[in-house]
């Protein structure tokens, strides 16, 4: 192990997986799917939603939005725009995240990979990346009952991955909502990095134990810890 850390769940998107605009893309399309075009009122108040609720479960965000058939009809069309972005090989690793999965689990650290994606949506990144090997788990909401900023993933990740202490599992992500989930499982560490979504002032206000620029930063912190 680095430290006393035995579990390491690391996001997705914006964390380990380069976005470069893909999750807004696919959120246009959604919205589009049920309606909902660039320029409405109603778009920019979705748009306001939409980034207060990253990292959460796209159901979760879309239930929060509509009426339960335009939400499931616009979670449908977000999978569909998302993966169709992933197939077009338009989705990459944050540089050095690979290396780091691969550092953590010879360390004897266990990965389990999070995210707010259906796992059809999760299943595709895993392809794309060629990472089904390279990780121990991957979790979506669905999985476990709640998405974020609820502590499911990561009491999923301890429960299927055996780990029983909180304080020897280290929660990486680039939203608050994944801290406030590492925070809400009592994890011994909770990271944001800079690489996604929220900048530092944002992710510092949901007291982490550390930001860092990005992912490559987790192996030498974790051993200082």
């Amino acid at each position: 192990m680095i430290g006393s850390y035995a579990l390491a769940c690391l996001d997705m998107a914006g964390t380990t997986v380069r976005d470069d605009g893909a999750v807004d893309a696919a959120f246009t399309s959604a919205l589009a799917a049920v309606g909902v075009t660039p320029g409405s009122r109603f778009y920019e108040e979705a748009e306001v939603v939409v980034h207060q609720t990253m990292g959460w479960s796209k159901a979760d965000v879309f239930a929060r939005l509509f009426e339960p058939d335009e939400a499931r009809d616009a979670t449908a069309a977000f999978a569909a725009a998302y993966e169709a972005i992933v197939a077009a090989g338009d989705v990459n690793e944050i540089p050095g995240a690979l290396q780091v999965l691969r550092q953590l689990r010879a360390a004897g650290v266990k990965v389990c990979l999070t995210t707010g994606f259906a796992p059809s949506t999760r299943d595709a990144l895993l392809q794309g990346l060629g990472w089904a090997t390279e990780i121990d788990l991957a979790l979506s909401p669905v999985d476990v009952g709640r998405g974020r900023p609820a502590p499911d993933l990561i009491l999923g990740a301890m429960a299927r991955l055996g780990v029983d202490d909180p304080l020897a599992v280290a929660v990486v992500g680039d939203t608050v909502s994944d801290l406030q989930a590492g925070n809400a499982a009592g994890a011994g560490m909770v990271v944001g990095v800079l690489s996604g979504a929220h900048d530092a002032a944002t992710l510092g206000a949901a007291a982490p134990t550390a930001v860092i620029a990005d992912v490559t930063g987790l192996i030498i912190l974790l051993g200082q810890a």
